[in-house]
């Protein structure tokens, strides 16, 4: 796995995951198990609770440098491993949906959805090589808000807040909050579209991620565009975040050090001010293509930012999805 990335197999656009900008050769080698037990009931509340042992190895350009405590020397650690229960809580008043055999769609509606995510990990160095041995203790919660927003003649408004906390001394980076990143060429609803991946890392976070679809409102208008049934959406996210001193590698060489590219670190907090980026698109292309053009408003003179027509942190983003 890229580090901090969650990459999604199910999408029909996946294809164009294949076309990436900049490096990705920092990957874990990791070897999970895991249990869940999963119960919904009727009033549309559903919880989920879970087990989860994983083992993680550096993979590629990863390397896990820190000081060693003692000897004061340079050492690496060649793998860890986490002990994690967890609890999931979600409320979708009114929610429907569509039924395949191993997939399942909702059906967006006037409510909003919320998701509680509460997570452990336990330390166990007793039983460190064993299968619930694990090398941190921690604590991370997160809530998530939805809401479908219907505004009539002026189209929808897809509406996602989330706010998360983890509370732990001594943490690999990694296990932080590392907002979900695009390097490729396809436009992800739920990543930081330019974001290089392992930017920006945070023990405590508030996000955004608006998109408004207009469904053809100006467009229509024109008389050469109108038999196109184009379709116009503008879309904004951001999110801002602090890293407490126990765990940033900055303040503390005990830490899992951020990597380095030619003297350069890459990895960075988000005291300073938030990450913001923000688009215009165009859907319905020929029923199934949406082109869109994303600009990096923060952060502009990080290294590797990319950039169009001399537009320092502006692109263009594609996303396939069947309109009719």
């Amino acid at each position: 796995n890229l580090v901090g990335q969650q990459l999604e197999f199910s999408s029909p656009d996946n294809f164009l995951l294949s076309f990436q900008r900049g490096d990705r050769d920092k990957m874990l080698f990791i070897d999970k198990y895991q249990a869940e037990y999963f119960l919904e009931l009727n009033n549309n509340l559903s919880w989920n609770f879970s087990y989860t042992n994983t083992e993680m190895q550096p993979v590629g350009a990863l390397v896990l440098k820190y000081q060693d405590p003692i000897s004061q020397e340079t050492s690496y650690l060649q793998e860890l491993r986490t002990n994690e229960v967890g609890f999931r809580f979600r409320f979708a008043p009114n929610e429907q949906y569509i039924q395949g055999r191993s997939y399942r769609m909702p059906i967006y509606n006037k409510y909003p959805v919320f998701t509680l995510n509460l997570v452990a990990g336990l330390k166990n160095e007793g039983l460190k090589a064993g299968f619930f041995g694990g090398d941190y203790a921690y604590q991370r919660a997160s809530l998530n808000v939805f809401k479908r927003f219907y505004m009539s003649l002026l189209g929808t408004m897809r509406f996602e807040a989330e706010a998360g906390k983890i509370w732990g001394n001594g943490l690999p980076y990694f296990l932080l909050h590392l907002p979900r990143a695009n390097q490729s060429f396809a436009y992800r609803t739920g990543a930081f579209n330019m974001m290089n991946y392992q930017e920006f890392v945070s023990d405590e976070y508030v996000s955004v991620n608006v998109e408004h679809f207009f469904n053809g409102f100006f467009l229509n208008k024109i008389p050469l565009l109108r038999k196109l049934k184009l379709r116009e959406v503008v879309t904004f996210k951001g999110i801002y975040g602090r890293l407490s001193d126990r765990n940033n590698p900055n303040k503390n060489p005990e830490l899992i050090q951020f990597i380095e590219e030619e003297g350069e670190i890459i990895t960075h907090t988000l005291e300073d001010k938030p990450y913001l980026e923000a688009g215009f698109g165009v859907g319905n292309i020929a029923k199934f293509l949406r082109i869109d053009a994303v600009r990096r408003l923060t952060y502009l003179d990080h290294p590797d930012v990319p950039s169009l027509f001399g537009v320092r942190g502006l692109g263009l983003r594609m996303k396939i999805k069947f309109e009719f």
